[in-house]
């Protein structure tokens, strides 16, 4: 008997999230190149450290570039519902593997919702600061207290970035049946049934 599937991602938006994976990567080792000496070695992966300083901010933009269009394509999906907080509350079963406790979700829980929004933060925040000690563009138009601040708060951002996109990581391969959503685009029904039931109740009429 065929396994039923349904489309979860279009094709577009799957080959966008793997160049924001990508770009990630490279915007990520460029960077880590610069926040520890012990991590300069990942500055031979792009030609030397002048090599790396000049593309890492190129990286860092087309990633925000990518990511935006992904997110004016799905913010409307990852508006916080008070049915939201009732996943909340019961986060703590779902650690503990007892889904049947879980409220029923559309087509993202809270959680994928929160890593969303940190996610648009975060590259927010990138963006800007990077701009403001951008050599040699815009560095000169910002008093150098002020230069110093948006470092700090870059590298800050960057960190929580990056554990926000470990824990996104985690959680699609945690939950069986999830990659092959951004691999193929479709999940089975029982997957959307268990994981998101109200989505596939939306998708397929059935209750």
């Amino acid at each position: 008997m065929a396994i039923r599937t349904l489309r979860r991602y279009e094709d577009r938006d799957r080959m966008n999230h793997w160049l924001i994976a990508l770009l990630f990567v490279l915007a990520g080792l460029s960077g880590l190149a610069f926040f520890h000496p012990s991590l300069y070695f990942f500055s031979a992966l792009f030609g030397g450290g002048v090599w790396t300083r000049i593309l890492h901010p190129f990286f860092g933009v087309a990633m925000v570039l990518a990511f935006a269009v992904m997110f004016f394509r799905l913010w409307r999906d990852n508006v916080f519902t008070p049915s939201d907080r009732d996943w909340v509350a019961h986060s703590g079963d779902m650690l503990r593997g007892n889904k049947a406790a879980m409220p029923p979700v559309g087509k993202y829980n809270a959680g994928q919702k929160g890593v969303f929004w940190l996610m648009s933060l975060c590259l927010v925040v990138l963006l800007v600061t990077g701009v403001m000690f951008w050599q040699p563009w815009f560095a000169s138009s910002f008093p150098i207290l002020l230069r110093r601040i948006a470092v700090v708060l870059h590298a800050a951002s960057a960190v929580v970035l990056i554990l926000g996109v470990i824990m996104h990581v985690y959680a699609a391969i945690w939950v069986k049946g999830t990659v092959r959503a951004m691999t193929r685009g479709t999940v089975t029904e029982g997957w959307a049934r268990q994981n998101h039931p109200l989505w596939h109740r939306e998708m397929t009429g059935k209750q």
